[in-house]
């Protein structure tokens, strides 16, 4: 069943902590008056009432986890959670842009308080920003079997967060490159075939500071995990030139797949998981993982300061590191599954479409793809508003 993709917001917006910044913007109001935004460990936890009061507040995007064909509001791997535990979910879908929620939230974090929720899901060049300001609890891996267990190797170490004290991928994803074989009429395997001159006014990039740059310093066979200014600045001036000469249509967010889907676009920097739904009715559409690589990313679920249900918490974030609920949910959002466990359990479905999912690469990336697949080293604190600036100016934001 074709879904539209769960990053996409309900309307075009770029918020204040975007076009600053958020650690910038964080700093301009600890200047006005505002308490310092960095919350020390001894500051970040309730008594947590777990035990007598069963029940959790999860924040997630929507669209961002299995329902019910039948029933939309029913969702099978919560309700299984929730009958095996006694443990009552609220899933709230509130989450449409992670700059956005950072603002919805951040007044209670940096004041020491509550945020009203237990669980949430943000990207990992989110997480980040969460972790150095000291907003998120440290996880209790006692309670979490699953996770030291099944955790994708790829992902279980990225550099705002070793070894994940933090963090769990809720679920993970390529960047690379999509395009229309049968309108381009040749395949596409490296970064710099963007740049061809048959695609002149038919590609696309991703508008997003956070999204963009690492593909295309990968182009330039940099290593992403420990990407340097200048490396930055050199993917900043190709992207000027090809401007300028107007190769690239425009940028944009998730709305690509409008451009793709029409023909306006041959090619464009894509997300995995948005590919594999459009192909279910363009079996044109190709997605691929260049040669020089591409990156890999996820979307994760941590425990915000005061949250009052720790416990619970944790308990159903390494439920959903069994395989077989980790397997159910794979077969329904269709990103890259964290839990490469979960592959031998939709291999063994009855169902020949959901069988045939664990063999999808973009779903269970193959030892191939997986040697081309790289987490890319976050934005800090002190690079962000430089680089925002200029790319930003670039992209027009």
């Amino acid at each position: 069943m074709a879904r539209t993709p769960v990053h996409m917001p309900p309307f075009p917006r770029r918020s204040l902590l975007r076009a600053l910044g958020g650690a910038a913007a964080l700093g301009a109001l600890a200047g006005c008056g505002v308490p310092a935004a960095y919350v020390a460990p001894a500051d970040r936890a309730v008594p947590d009432t777990s035990a007598a009061d069963k029940r959790l507040i999860w924040a997630n995007w929507p669209l961002y986890i299995d329902t019910d064909d039948d029933h939309p509001n029913r969702r099978p791997t919560l309700a299984a959670f929730e009958k095996r535990t006694g443990i009552s979910v609220d899933y709230v879908e509130e989450i449409n842009d992670n700059d956005e929620f950072f603002g919805k939230i951040s007044p209670a974090l940096m004041n020491r308080q509550s945020t009203g929720r237990d669980l949430i899901v943000i990207s990992d060049w989110m997480c980040a920003r969460f972790v150095r300001l000291g907003w998120v609890q440290e996880m209790d891996r006692a309670r979490q079997p699953h996770v030291a267990k099944y955790l994708d190797p790829l992902l279980r170490s990225p550099a705002f967060d070793p070894g994940r004290r933090f963090s769990v991928p809720y679920q993970s994803g390529i960047t690379g490159i999509a395009y229309n074989h049968r309108k381009l009429g040749r395949e596409i395997r490296q970064v710099n075939d963007l740049w061809a001159s048959d695609l002149r006014g038919r590609v696309t990039l991703l508008s997003g500071l956070d999204e963009v740059f690492a593909l295309l310093m990968q182009g330039n066979g940099v290593d992403i995990t420990r990407w340097t200014a200048d490396d930055f600045h050199t993917v900043c001036d190709q992207v000027e030139r090809q401007t300028r000469r107007g190769q690239i249509r425009r940028f944009t967010g998730n709305d690509y797949t409008k451009d793709l889907v029409s023909g306006d676009v041959l090619a464009c920097q894509a997300y995995s998981g948005d590919v594999i739904q459009l192909q279910a009715d363009n079996p044109d559409i190709r997605f691929v993982v260049p040669e020089e690589g591409a990156e890999l990313w996820a979307d994760s679920l941590m425990i915000p300061n005061r949250a009052r249900h720790k416990a619970n918490a944790e308990r159903l974030l390494d439920y959903y590191y069994e395989p077989e609920a980790a397997a159910e949910l794979a077969a329904w959002v269709n990103y890259v599954c964290p839990v490469p466990a979960a592959k031998d359990v939709l291999a063994a479905a009855k169902d020949k479409d959901t069988a045939a999912l664990a063999d999808n690469p973009l779903i269970f990336p193959d030892d191939t793809m997986r040697g081309r697949l790289a987490v890319a080293r976050d934005i800090t604190s002190a690079e962000r508003p430089d680089f925002a600036k200029r790319w930003n100016g670039i992209a027009g934001l």
